[in-house]
């Protein structure tokens, strides 16, 4: 949605349309089952819910708070803005260590409204998103956008053309290539070329408009046919609202509403 930037103020509008779309793709999902939904097992419950309450009944476990704060860390400080290959195993090597350790945590209280509970709930996931992060930085080996390698600092053809899919299999993530599906025409046709030229190859960049024989300083102009009836009366002329294109010595100038006088 905003390309590979991460520019303060993003969120809002993610969250609006990417929360939009899981909405309805869940709501896709669930209609498509004809009620023939996914059973699960007792023993998966319980296994859940064991798994949930062992901080409350364990005890002289590892404090949740202190992991999270060496986790954060540990991301700061070797996945941070500016990244090398050495940091970036140093800290899933690091992560390993508070993986492990999350597994003995402890927490004081009960159930009812308590923080340190909740932490240590969340942690398991923290860990999971942070290793994707170290682990996906680690294979693109080059910079754009966000992701910013010390050691490989310009941009790559090849890398422009593929994701990294991080999944979650036994506790473990597996990180899986795949092809970057191509942008549209009508959407390449709403950039400048010139900007486009910073992130695509020669290969995917759209054809250049032929304006040599313009003469210099001349106007060119890219409307769509006006259907018939479009003109309106205007004594001994007509004029025409139209979508325009122009470009001038051949650079595109922008689209505009242009009012166009004709002889009737």
């Amino acid at each position: 949605m905003h390309g590979s930037n991460r520019l303060g103020g993003n969120s809002l509008s993610d969250l609006l349309v990417f929360g939009r779309r899981a909405g309805d793709a869940a709501a896709d999902y669930v209609a498509g089952l004809n009620a023939q939904y996914p059973t699960i097992s007792p023993a998966s419950v319980a296994d859940a819910e064991r798994s949930a309450l062992s901080p409350l009944e364990a005890a002289g476990g590892e404090n949740p708070y202190t992991l999270h704060q060496e986790l954060q860390q540990t991301m700061n400080d070797l996945v941070g803005i500016i990244r090398k290959e050495e940091e970036m195993r140093e800290a899933l090597a690091k992560l390993e260590e508070l993986k492990s350790r999350s597994e003995k945590l402890s927490v004081e209280g009960t159930r009812a409204f308590n923080p340190g509970w909740h932490l240590a709930l969340d942690l398991r996931n923290m860990l999971l998103v942070s290793e994707c992060v170290a682990r996906a930085a680690l294979l693109r080996q080059e910079s754009r956008g966000g992701h910013t390698r010390d050691d490989y600092p310009t941009m790559e053809a090849r890398w422009r053309q593929v994701n990294l899919v991080c999944s979650a299999v036994n506790g473990h993530i597996d990180v899986l290539e795949q092809p970057m599906t191509p942008m549209r025409e009508d959407l390449l046709a709403l950039f400048d070329r010139s900007e486009l030229a910073k992130y695509l190859t020669e290969e995917e960049l759209p054809v250049e408009p032929d304006v040599a024989a313009q003469p210099e300083g001349a106007i060119h102009t890219e409307g769509a046919a006006q259907p018939e009836g479009a003109a309106q009366p205007g004594g001994d002329r007509a004029m025409i609202n139209a979508p325009v294109r122009f470009t001038v010595d051949g650079n595109r100038c922008g689209l505009v509403l242009a009012r166009l006088h004709t002889n009737g």
